[in-house]
């Protein structure tokens, strides 16, 4: 592990738990989200500063941390892509279609490895949701679906990965709605 993951890992680990953060249906310490983001990551061509970006991704978007500290503490190409990374939309700017639909545009300008981060993380957060909650999985893994149509640029192996975890994901929740 290189210095500036390694600097990444702590600084997201003490983030996510000073804001006492936790995994919405396990209850885990959230802080194995980025690991299992970055453990994606790592698998597909990559570089330092990715790496650190996915230990970040929702720093910014889910703590007090902001992309200044971000740029401080990492520099601007990780402040950069943690920017393209955070959700622009807020609660006040409509409804989740309108939200939905700001972030999507956001995401759609990121660079390659911007969407390739993105990828790792739609795989991670969508791999067990139809198992905690079929009824959401629904929606979220549609709106997931209609996600990778903008991040076609990113790595082909986890974009691959993603639309089948999405695929499976659905077939799970109509199973278990089935079975109700």
């Amino acid at each position: 592990m290189n210095d500036l993951e390694q600097r990444a890992k702590i600084f997201a680990t003490r983030v996510h738990t000073d804001a006492n953060q936790r995994r919405k249906y396990t209850h885990a310490p959230y802080i194995i989200h980025p690991a299992a983001v970055v453990e994606l990551v790592r698998i597909v061509p990559h570089t330092a500063e990715m790496i650190a970006a996915a230990w970040l991704h929702d720093t910014v978007e889910d703590t007090t941390t902001t992309l200044r500290e971000i740029n401080q503490h990492f520099g601007d190409t990780v402040a950069s892509y943690v920017q393209m990374l955070t959700k622009v939309s807020r609660e006040n700017d409509g409804d989740r279609e309108v939200r939905f639909q700001l972030d999507l545009v956001h995401i759609s300008c990121a660079c390659p490895q911007v969407k390739t981060i993105k990828l790792a993380d739609i795989i991670d957060n969508s791999r067990n949701i139809a198992e905690y909650d079929p009824e959401f999985a629904k929606y979220y893994l549609v709106e997931k679906h209609r996600q990778l149509a903008v991040l076609r640029q990113g790595d082909k192996r986890l974009l691959r990965r993603a639309e089948d975890v999405i695929r499976l994901g659905l077939e799970e929740a109509n199973r278990r709605l089935r079975q109700r």
